[in-house]
């Protein structure tokens, strides 16, 4: 019966939007001898029965070819991932403005942040073909997330509101809804995510390696060639829609692997069944073909400078902008973009609450401590001597772009002043020192802070080198220990770590809709107290309790956040959160904003020349839609 509506339903969705009126659609010369070969079905078979139609010109871009290849770079291999967060494919995803708008979705209805009604695009398929129903919603909740051989934690937190999991059902094939009996505000909002939490699965292509689905026979030998101990652990190989590393794994992002195994160089080619197409009829992404280089951090700007990419942020900093613009005088056929940074600061000491040495552990919660180290940072000079002053001192605040920016937040504990860091110190019970003027710790130690980092930014040390004066002045002794960054997150999750440096909080735009779960103890990967986080995520299974007042006032804060009705109690609930870590200054920010270079081709056209580079909300270049960027030829 619903087969037949199919057709019906499709009309009525087009009617009622008449804005979005499908063109007659043209097939790309990328697949025609595809098409003309009968592999694949013209391009009007491929499409859903509503496409997304994009009005290129409501966002002063405009219309492009299709064609040519680009390509950009990555430092590590497991970074192709980048394709899943630029392509920024998204059920509900958020547009320049940072609106949410239906994007994968046809629609979806909120009813008081309880119940979620999700509309998929009728006759929407995934990129080899298969249809994309709401029985790739109904496996992955059924069969992987309640599947406790694939799922050991059970579904992901953002499905618990006020500590219960969601009522879930599939009335149709295009229709999935989610209910609470709490609010759950934050669901929409976490599909759009950079690393979006993908509530489906191809069902399909996994069933195939799933024991309740496969034939016994074949899933034992699927297990034994890939040498996996499992059926489950072979399902988790395949299944990596973030990962993107498994070209066989069906996807709806605008560009599909076409690399199989570890390369240096991966190509990925335009998606036949992509739902999304421009005003003309023209299917996007406009350009066929993104080459992804794996090279050597170091190499990033050298190979920009030297006109290797046609599109290239990621592995680019500030101080990399003076050979970027000789390389666009020497021929290099590029320009270089100025866009503002996302994140709350560009820079930001994580003092860790949660090591396991006690006596620091001791010495990092007392708050006149961090104030203190936070007063001791000449930031004006590191503006000056690192941001040539285009960048903004100050401590972690959320960014001028936010409704909840607040000026003083971003000045507390932020100005330089050592007489008052000394005095700090002093009265937390660090006045003893040795005889070059090295302050003591409680145990006789001397008070030797070493901070590690990520060893990916030539900014972030030479800051570090800076502040190990300032510090020095004050009595303390900073040493700076450069590591891989998986070997840091790993050392500052298990409390070896004393103090750590990063970005500043991803989301530094924060509106009364985005959820605040980041400024609450409930994530490991908040470098200053990865113990709490840990607690909350397990459940208590692993991990401490958060023991600090404040912090589990933060917990309290968030929860209210939760249980919010208006946008006005949401505000109040973000506010006292913000308030209490200028106070606390539970990370210690150094600068914000300073700018982030961005190499575009010449002949790159619909990238925008001002814009913010965020990983949340945005992706990166995922907000500004890469799949409308296009070469001017049509040639790469």
């Amino acid at each position: 019966m619903f087969d037949v509506m199919k057709p019906l339903l499709a009309a009525l969705c087009l009617a009622a939007l008449p804005a979005l009126a499908q063109p007659p659609v043209q097939e790309s010369a990328f697949w025609r001898a595809e098409v003309d070969a009968g592999h694949l079905p013209p391009v009007a078979e491929r499409l859903p029965e509503v496409p997304l139609v994009v009005d290129l010109a409501a966002k002063g871009r405009t219309h492009g070819v299709q064609g040519g290849t680009l390509n950009t770079m990555v430092t590590r291999s497991k970074d192709i991932r980048q394709m899943v967060v630029y392509g920024y494919a998204r059920l509900a995803g958020y547009g320049e403005d940072y609106k949410l708008r239906p994007d994968i979705l046809l629609d979806y209805e909120n009813e008081n942040n309880r119940r979620f009604t999700l509309r998929l695009r009728p006759g929407h398929r995934w990129s080899n073909g298969d249809s994309f129903t709401s029985d790739d919603f109904r496996y992955w909740w059924e069969d992987v997330a309640n599947n406790e051989l694939l799922s050991p934690s059970g579904p992901p937190d953002f499905l618990r509101a006020g500590g219960q999991l969601p009522r879930v059902s599939f009335p149709d094939e295009t229709t999935v809804i989610y209910e609470w009996d709490h609010p759950n505000p934050g669901f929409l909002h976490t599909l759009a995510l950079a690393r979006p939490p993908f509530i489906y699965r191809p069902a399909k292509f996994l069933k195939k390696f799933h024991a309740d689905y496969a034939d016994p026979d074949a899933l034992a030998e699927e297990v034994d060639y890939a040498r996996v101990k499992s059926w489950a652990a072979l399902h988790n190989k395949y299944d990596n829609m973030y990962k993107f590393d498994n070209h066989e794994l069906p996807t709806l992002q605008p560009w599909i692997n076409a690399s199989a195994g570890k390369k240096i160089r991966h190509q990925f080619v335009r998606n036949p069944y992509y739902h999304r197409i421009d005003s003309r009829g023209v299917q996007l992404p406009y350009i066929d073909t993104v080459e992804m280089e794996i090279v050597g951090a170091g190499l990033v700007a050298a190979k920009s400078n030297a006109g290797e990419t046609d599109l290239q942020a990621r592995g680019l900093d500030f101080r990399d902008i003076p050979i970027l613009r000789k390389g666009e005088k020497d021929g290099g056929n590029y320009r270089t973009y100025l866009w503002g940074s996302g994140a709350a600061s560009q820079i930001a000491i994580y003092p860790n609450l949660n090591v396991n040495d006690p006596v620091w552990r001791k010495v990092f919660r007392d708050v006149r401590v961090r104030r203190a180290l936070s007063l001791a940072i000449n930031r004006r000079a590191i503006n000056r001597a690192l941001y040539f002053n285009l960048a903004k001192p100050g401590a972690m605040a959320v960014l001028e772009q936010s409704a909840f920016f607040d000026q003083s937040l971003r000045d507390a504990w932020a100005d330089f002043d050592p007489e008052e860091a000394n005095r700090l110190l002093d009265e937390a019970g660090l006045d003893k020192r040795d005889a070059y003027g090295i302050r003591y710790l409680p145990d006789g130690r001397r008070m030797e802070l070493i901070v590690e980092t990520a060893g990916e930014r030539q900014e972030e040390e030479n800051a570090l080198q800076i502040i190990t004066d300032d510090w020095r002045d004050v009595g303390v002794k900073l040493v700076m220990r450069p590591l891989d960054r998986d070997i840091l997150r790993n050392r500052v999750f298990s409390g070896t770590t004393m103090a750590s440096t990063w970005f500043g909080w991803d989301n530094g735009l924060p509106q009364p809709y985005t959820s605040p779960v980041y400024l609450a103890p409930t994530d490991q990967t908040f470098l200053s107290w990865p113990k709490w986080g840990q607690y909350y995520q397990t459940g208590g299974q692993a991990g401490e309790p958060p023991d600090l007042p404040e912090a589990q006032r933060l917990l309290s804060l968030l929860e209210d956040w939760e249980a919010a009705t208006t946008g006005e109690e949401r505000s109040a609930a973000w506010r006292e959160m913000l308030q209490i870590h200028a106070d606390q200054v539970f990370a210690i920010g150094v600068v914000a904003a300073a700018p982030q270079p961005v190499v575009v081709s010449n002949r790159l056209r619909n990238v925008p020349e001002q814009a913010i580079w965020a990983w949340d909300p945005g992706a990166h270049f995922g907000v500004y839609r890469p799949d409308e960027f296009y070469f001017e030829d049509g040639q790469g």
